[in-house]
C-alpha cells in the first residue's frame, strides 16, 4: 500500500493484496482530523477480505496510555535452559539416561572478565549463552536437549473485562518456573503426547484422512484462542479476526469438545450461558460481551453443544448447572416460532451475516434439532411436561419442513412476501439445508427430517456444488473470495440448478460462490454418517489436497482469518467414520465404524479417557476390544455396528482375564451389550468381546 500524508490528512493510497485468496483492488475513505484513518473496503467481497488488516490508524497522539511495567500486555520473561545433554555411545538408542548430574550447571558465557565460553559466527562475542562441552571418542556423539520458555501472563482483550491474564501465569511465576516444571515432568509430558500421537496412527483409516481431520486442531495452539486466568477459554473466530468465541462460527467445530472437553464445557457456562446470556429472556447474544444481537443458528448451536458436553461429562452436575438457562434459551427460540408450527418467523440472522427472512429450511431445520435436544435434556434432568411441549413442537415442525420446504431433490427457502429481494438462498441447493440432522449424528438424535429426502438432498448438494475444479465457475461469478482457485475441487456454498430467478445480487451473494473448509467438512461427516462413503471421502481430499504444502499451510485453514475455527468441523469427519458415540453420565460408548468396518481400528476419546478401539469381523464371529491408554472409562453398555442381517448371539466379554456377565440387545443393525455390573477400565486395561452368531 502507498500512502501519502499531508500532516493529518490522508489524500491518498492505493493497493492490492497479493495473497493467495486472490486479487483485489482497495479504495481509501477519507477524513480530516487530529488523528488520519484510513478504510479499506474490498470491492469485490464487500469489505469481508481476511481481516485483521482492515484498519490502519496514523497517529500523532501515545497508541498505548501509560501503565505500569508490569501491566503491559508485553511485560514477561523468557528462558533457554538444558533439559538433557550427554555422550550416546555407538548402537546406543535409549537417550533417557543423558541427563545433567544433579547439582551440575551447563557452561554458560555469562564472564566478568568478557571471555565467552561459547561465541557466535565469525568470532563474535555472545552476550550469554547456554551450553554444553563434550570431549568424544571414535563411535560416539552427543546429544543435547534444549527448552525455550516464554512467560507473558498479561493480556488485553478489548471489552472483555478482568479474566486474569493469561491461565499459564495462573500456574507459573515465571519462565524459569515453566523451564523447571518440563525438566521435572518431561518424560510424562512426552510420554503422554507420544503415546496419543502413536494411538491417532495405529489405525486403518487412510494416512492423509487421519492428517487431514486432526490438522485443523492445531488452531487451538494459535492466536485464535486464549485460555484466560478465570479458567475461560476465549477465542476468535480466526487470528484476530471476529472477538468472541462466536457461536454461529465455533459450533461447527467439533474438535475440542471431544479432545478438550473441560475448555468447552468453560465456553458453554462462561460465556454463552454466561457473560452472553440475557437471564430476562433467554436470549444468547452470539459474541458473549462483544454484542448485543442474537443468531438462529448460534442460538440453536449452543444448545446442541450442551448436550454434547453433558454427553463428554461423567456425570451429570454440569447439565443440572446448566439446565435453567438451557430451558430459557430454547423457550427463547420457541417465541419465535409464532404458530408452534416447527418453523421460525421473522428477522433470522445466521453465520453468513445477515438477516434472512421467510421460511428458510436449515434454519428450522437446525431449531428442530435444538428442540430434539432440550426434549433429551430435559427427560434426564425429570423435567417431562418441557420435554413433552419440545417433542409436540418438533412433531409438527418436521413435517411442516419436508411438506412445505422439499422441492422434490432438496430443500429451500421460501420467501416471506413482504421481503422478497432480501439476502437468501431461496430456490438454491444450500450447503447447510440438512445442517440440523447432520448435527443430530454427532450427538445421537435420531432422524430429524425425513430420511428419503435427506439423502436425496446430500446428493443434490454432491451433484451441482461439488465441482473438481471451480475455475469456471468463479469465472462466470468472481465474487468472493478465493479460498480455491482454477484447477482445485471443492464443495461451492449454493448453487442455482434450475435457473437463477430468485438468485440475490445484493450484498452478502459473494458467500454463496466460496468453498469454505468448515462448511465443506460438515457436509462430509455427514455423508460419512448416511453411508455416501464416496462423496465423503472425496469432498475431504479435496480439502486436503488445497491444502498441500505445495499450495498453503497445512495447518491454516482460512475462512475470514487466518487458523480459522470452522476447521476443526474436520473432525466430525473422523467420528462419523468411526461411527463413534458416547454418554459419558450413562456409561455408554459405542462404535459403528464405516469404513472397511470387517477390518478396522481407531484412536477414541471419552469423558475422562482415551484409547484404542478395534474389531474384526467374519461370516460369524464378530470380535471387539478396548485398550485404554489413558484415565479411565466407565462402561454399563457398549454398542457396535454389525454386519449381519440376523441377531447375534450372547457376547462373551473379558476384563484382566475374568469374564464379564453380559446380556445383548439387537435392532437395526446395532447390538447392544448391557454389563450386569459396571466395568471401570483404567489405563492399560483391555476389554475384549466376542459375537457369534
Amino acid at each position: 500500500m502507498n500512502l501519502r500524508v499531508d500532516g493529518n490528512i490522508v489524500l491518498s493510497a492505493t493497493g492490492r493484496n497479493d495473497n493467495r485468496l486472490g486479487p483485489r483492488t482497495w479504495d481509501v475513505r477519507k477524513w480530516a482530523g487530529k488523528t488520519a484513518q484510513i478504510e479499506i473496503v474490498d470491492n469485490e467481497s464487500g469489505g469481508w477480505g481476511n481481516i485483521g488488516v482492515d484498519n490502519i490508524v496514523l497517529s500523532d497522539t501515545p497508541a498505548v496510555p501509560f501503565t505500569r511495567l508490569t501491566e503491559r500486555p508485553d511485560y514477561g520473561t523468557m528462558g533457554l535452559a538444558i533439559v538433557r545433554a550427554g555422550v550416546v555411545h555407538e548402537g546406543q538408542k535409549d537417550f533417557a539416561s543423558c541427563v545433567l548430574p544433579e547439582g551440575q550447571l551447563p557452561d554458560t558465557a555469562f564472564t566478568e572478565n568478557g571471555t565467552a565460553v561459547f561465541s557466535r559466527p565469525f568470532g563474535e562475542r555472545l552476550i550469554g549463552s547456554v551450553g554444553r562441552r563434550f570431549r568424544l571418542a571414535g563411535g560416539e556423539s552427543a546429544r543435547v536437549v534444549f527448552v525455550l520458555t516464554w512467560h507473558f501472563p498479561n493480556l488485553k482483550i478489548d471489552g472483555l473485562g478482568d479474566h486474569k491474564g493469561r491461565y499459564y501465569g495462573t500456574r507459573f511465576a515465571h519462565a524459569r518456573a515453566v523451564s523447571e516444571y518440563i525438566v521435572a515432568q518431561l518424560p510424562q509430558l512426552s510420554g503422554q503426547t507420544k503415546l496419543w500421537r502413536d494411538t491417532w496412527h495405529d489405525s486403518t483409516l487412510p494416512h492423509w484422512f487421519l492428517e487431514r481431520t486432526m490438522a485443523p486442531t492445531a488452531h487451538l495452539a494459535t492466536n485464535t484462542c486464549y485460555w484466560l486466568g478465570n479458567g475461560r477459554f476465549y477465542a476468535w473466530e480466526g487470528v484476530g479476526c471476529c472477538a468472541g468465541t462466536c457461536a454461529h462460527v465455533w459450533h461447527y467445530a467439533q474438535a475440542m469438545a471431544r479432545l478438550f472437553p473441560e475448555l468447552e464445557r468453560s465456553v458453554r457456562e462462561m460465556a454463552d450461558y454466561g457473560a452472553g446470556f440475557d437471564a430476562a429472556s433467554g436470549r444468547i447474544r452470539f459474541r458473549a460481551e462483544h454484542n448485543d444481537h442474537w443468531a438462529v443458528d448460534g442460538q440453536a448451536g449452543s444448545i446442541l453443544r450442551v448436550l454434547r458436553e453433558h454427553q463428554m461429562s461423567a456425570d451429570d452436575a454440569f447439565l443440572r448447572r446448566l439446565w435453567p438457562k438451557v430451558r430459557k434459551s430454547l423457550e427463547f427460540l420457541i417465541s419465535k416460532d409464532n404458530g408452534k408450527d416447527g418453523i421460525i418467523d421473522g428477522p433470522q440472522h445466521n453465520t453468513l451475516d445477515a438477516d434472512w427472512y421467510g421460511e428458510v429450511a436449515w434454519l428450522s431445520g437446525l431449531y428442530l434439532a435444538a428442540l430434539r435436544a432440550g426434549e433429551e435434556m430435559a427427560r434426564e434432568v425429570g423435567d417431562a411436561e418441557f420435554a413433552d411441549q419440545c417433542r409436540a413442537i418438533f412433531e409438527r415442525g418436521r413435517k411442516n419442513v419436508d411438506e412445505h420446504l422439499f422441492n422434490g431433490e432438496y430443500y429451500i427457502q421460501r420467501p416471506d412476501p413482504a421481503r422478497k429481494r432480501t439476502v437468501g438462498s431461496y430456490d438454491g441447493c444450500e450447503i447447510d439445508q440438512v445442517l440440523g440432522d447432520s448435527w443430530a449424528w454427532q450427538v445421537g438424535l435420531g432422524r430429524i427430517l425425513d430420511e428419503a429426502h435427506v439423502r436425496s438432498a446430500l446428493r443434490s448438494l454432491w451433484r451441482y456444488n461439488f465441482t473438481p475444479d471451480v475455475g469456471p465457475y468463479r469465472k462466470a461469478y468472481p465474487a468472493g473470495r478465493w479460498y480455491a482457485v482454477a484447477g482445485e475441487a471443492g464443495l461451492l456454498m449454493c448453487s442455482w440448478p434450475h435457473g437463477e430467478s430468485q438468485r440475490v445480487t445484493e450484498s452478502f451473494d459473494f458467500y454463496f460462490n466460496e468453498c469454505m473448509t468448515g462448511f465443506e467438512y460438515q457436509v462430509a461427516w455427514h455423508c460419512m454418517a448416511e453411508g455416501m462413503l464416496l462423496e465423503s471421502m472425496a469432498i475431504t481430499r479435496a480439502i486436503h489436497d488445497r491444502y498441500h504444502a505445495a499450495r498453503r499451510n497445512p495447518w491454516n485453514e482460512v475462512e475470514c482469518g487466518d487458523h480459522y475455527a470452522r476447521a476443526m468441523a474436520a473432525y466430525g469427519v473422523f467420528l462419523a467414520a468411526c461411527g463413534y458415540e458416547h454418554h459419558g453420565p450413562r456409561a455408554h460408548i459405542g462404535f459403528a465404524p464405516r469404513l472397511q468396518p470387517e477390518n478396522f481400528k481407531c484412536a477414541f476419546t471419552a469423558a475422562e479417557g482415551w484409547g484404542s478401539f478395534t474389531q474384526q469381523i467374519s461370516k460369524d464371529r464378530h470380535c471387539a476390544e478396548i485398550n485404554l491408554k489413558y484415565g479411565r472409562l466407565n462402561l454399563r453398555t457398549l454398542s457396535l455396528g454389525v454386519v449381519w442381517d440376523r441377531e447375534p448371539r450372547q457376547a462373551e466379554v473379558t476384563v484382566r482375564g475374568s469374564t464379564i456377565k453380559a446380556r445383548t440387545e439387537y435392532s437395526n443393525g446395532k447390538a447392544v451389550i448391557r454389563f450386569d455390573q459396571p466395568v471401570v477400565l483404567n489405563a492399560g486395561d483391555r476389554l475384549t468381546l466376542v459375537l457369534e452368531v
